[in-house]
Order: structure tokens, then C-alpha cells, then sequence
């Protein structure tokens, strides 16, 4: 659960910012949040890894360029996968759907953004 991942360069990442209603926290919608990434990783062969970041209020200031604004209560689950089409596929999944829908109880609103590998490395 709290392993090391890698990422192949051919993968492209999903990007989804959930914005949390007022007066939910973290610990509250943790439960959702853990059965479907346990769904996923579980029942699609083309998912490759996940990360699940909960926003701490720090923004860079040496790292931003023009102005930023209230961010707002959110988290941000980012999953590899080894294609977009298949990311797609598991949306369309009931299974999947419920318990995205269960996740939703908590979020105003969420979006997901895909992107392409361009470069990775390490140290």
C-alpha cells in the first residue's frame, strides 16, 4: 500500500483534483478514496500505479508565476496507466462508477487532466 512505484516511460498520468465540500476533511472520505484505488489496481490490467496527495496549504512561491488564488480543501489522485483509452475504459465500469460516485458524496466538484511522459530520472 505504501510501496515504492515505477513508472515506464510509454505510460501517461491522470491528474484529478477533488475538491472537498466545507467541513469535510481528509479523514472522512479516506475510506472511499481506499476502495476504489483498491478496486482499480485490482481489476484493470492496463492500471499501472496511483498516488493519493491531500493539499497542505503551502504554495511555492519561488516555483509560481503569476498570480494564484484560494485553493480551496482538495486532493489530488494521480494514477499511471499504460494508455489513455484504457483509463477511459475503467470510467465506463459500473464497479468503477459506484464507487466514484461514493468519493463524490464528499467533493463539490473534481477534475482530471491527462498527460503524456515526456521525462523522467532520478538522483
Amino acid at each position: 500500500m505504501f510501496d515504492s512505484i515505477t513508472i515506464p516511460f510509454e505510460s501517461v498520468m491522470l491528474y484529478n483534483v477533488a475538491t472537498l465540500r466545507d467541513g469535510v476533511d481528509f479523514d472522512e472520505v479516506e475510506l472511499a478514496i481506499a476502495e476504489m484505488c483498491s478496486h482499480v489496481k485490482e481489476t484493470y490490467p492496463e492500471f499501472i500505479a496511483g498516488q493519493v496527495f491531500q493539499y497542505e496549504g503551502f504554495i511555492s512561491e519561488e516555483g509560481t508565476v503569476g498570480e494564484h488564488g484560494d485553493e480551496g480543501n482538495h486532493i489530488a489522485i494521480v494514477t499511471y496507466w499504460k494508455s489513455f483509452e484504457s483509463h477511459e475504459k475503467s470510467h465506463r465500469d459500473e464497479k468503477f462508477k459506484m464507487a466514484f460516485s461514493n468519493l463524490m458524496q464528499y467533493c463539490d466538484d473534481t477534475k482530471e487532466l491527462g498527460y503524456k511522459l515526456l521525462w523522467q530520472g532520478e538522483k
